[in-house]
């Protein structure tokens, strides 16, 4: 019988899990890619981070989502409907993020987070 090859770690993430020591040291910066323009933040400093980096990509996602927003509410009426139903998932989407972030995974956002893999900084 021959030997079957030991199998190998992967020092990429897989599934929704990232780099542990990569995580516990950009934590903090990374929660910010959810709130506004301040995904700018961990995107600009922390570029050798792919756990910032994955981060701060979906926050830019979600910071083009509420400009988009924001222009479709001069539509009176429907704008405004679309508007406020945008914020809210916008909001929810952010809490989510925060929360990935914080449990320390590389989760994509429902319905936005596959657009954020195609920013190549």
């Amino acid at each position: 019988m021959k030997n079957m090859p030991e199998e190998t770690t992967n020092p990429q993430p897989t599934g929704t899990q990232c780099d542990p020591g990569d995580v516990q040291e950009n934590k903090g910066i990374t929660v910010l890619s959810y709130i506004g323009i301040l995904f700018l933040v961990p995107l600009l400093s922390k570029k050798d981070s792919k756990f910032a980096q994955f981060h701060a990509k979906q926050g830019l996602v979600l910071f083009i989502m509420e400009l988009v927003l924001m222009v479709l509410m001069v539509i009176p009426i429907l704008g405004w409907i679309i508007y406020v139903v945008g914020i809210i998932t916008s909001l929810i989407f952010a809490i989510m993020g925060i929360m990935n972030v914080v449990g320390g995974k590389c989760k994509e956002l429902p319905m936005i987070g596959k657009f954020a893999g195609k920013f190549k900084f």
